[in-house]
């Protein structure tokens, strides 16, 4: 009989069996009696898990203390502690500099960022991948993608109720098998990324491995847009009540958005029509560029001084 079954059968009011007693009989420990676990506290979670995803999808700048004061704002009675709590529980931090107050997984090599002033001018030179926080019923999933940095297609991904290292590294070896290899894979600090099986996988198929810098959230902004664009268009629309209907709506999103979607950065073509036309040896198009236009940033109050920093961090090798 579980725990909560024998805690059932506890009479307070009994005439002659003290709680005390009615617990060592029981073999309960009297303090899950005396204090009992909160009400709906994992539904409590997954609602305020939900809001705070959809106000960092929309104003990516917010911090800890932003987002506490937003919260409280939509009447939400929250503190601090919570919402840090469920920011690190969902693998999302503010878009923006800030000081250096965490440290690498021990043992994890951090590499180098290799992009900056790249010109990124065709397929399969540069590949980034990120994890992403994905709503469902009454709880959510961690989502990771791979994709091609010059045709914004995305190669592969995987969805998983767990922010281990094994998803990731299925995701990787899917597009290797399927699409070749880049020459540089770009990847933030997560332990993830950084563990020796991801960077050895990567390493030892001779591709060379960048690492965002902390608190440069452009350093893989375009993978940031396909997570906006994602959530927008799909996930929250369509509010997935479970895995398997999580799995297969993000599947068809990604094959419209792959094959059938127009890109206005790509002038109106389709991620994987220039993927497969820089491959087979055509015109690739003009390189990458890096800056963001006044509606691919967001309607937050930062979004014109954010426009303005990222013109001057925009790659000057154009073609």
């Amino acid at each position: 009989m579980s725990t909560p079954d024998r805690r059932a059968m506890l009479e307070r009011d009994h005439p002659t069996l003290s709680i005390r007693g009615q617990c060592r009989l029981l073999g309960i420990a009297r303090s899950g009696v005396y204090r009992p676990a909160p009400a709906n506290d994992d539904g409590d979670d997954a609602a305020l898990m939900r809001r705070i995803d959809a106000l960092f999808m929309a104003w990516p700048f917010l911090g800890l203390r932003r987002m506490t004061a937003m919260l409280r704002a939509d009447g939400i009675a929250v503190n601090r502690k919570p919402v840090q709590r469920l920011m690190r529980r969902m693998g999302i931090a503010a878009l923006g500099p800030k000081p250096k107050t965490t440290k690498p997984t021990p043992g994890h090599k951090i590499f180098p960022y290799l992009l900056r002033d790249l010109a990124i001018d065709r397929p399969n030179q540069v590949w980034a991948a990120d994890i992403t926080y994905i709503p469902i019923g009454r709880g959510f999933l961690y989502l990771v993608a791979v994709i091609d940095w010059f045709s914004r297609a995305v190669l592969a991904w995987r969805l998983s109720n767990t922010m281990d290292r094994a998803f990731c590294e299925d995701a990787l070896d899917e597009a290797l098998a399927r699409f070749g290899k880049p020459e540089i894979f770009n990847t933030d600090q997560g332990s993830q990324f950084t563990s020796a099986a991801f960077t050895g996988r990567l390493a030892g198929a001779g591709i060379r491995i960048s690492m965002d810098g902390r608190g440069r959230w452009l350093d893989n902004v375009f993978i940031e847009r396909l997570w906006r664009s994602l959530k927008y268009e799909d996930v929250y629309l369509k509010g997935y009540a479970d895995g398997r209907e999580a799995r297969a709506g993000i599947a068809s999103w990604i094959g419209f958005y792959n094959g059938r979607r127009p890109h206005q950065a790509l002038a109106g073509r389709t991620p994987m029509t220039v993927w497969r036309d820089g491959v087979g040896g055509t015109r690739a198009g003009n390189a990458v560029d890096m800056t963001l236009r006044l509606d691919d940033a967001t309607a937050s109050p930062h979004a014109h001084r954010v426009n303005n920093r990222t013109r001057r961090l925009a790659w000057r090798d154009q073609k």
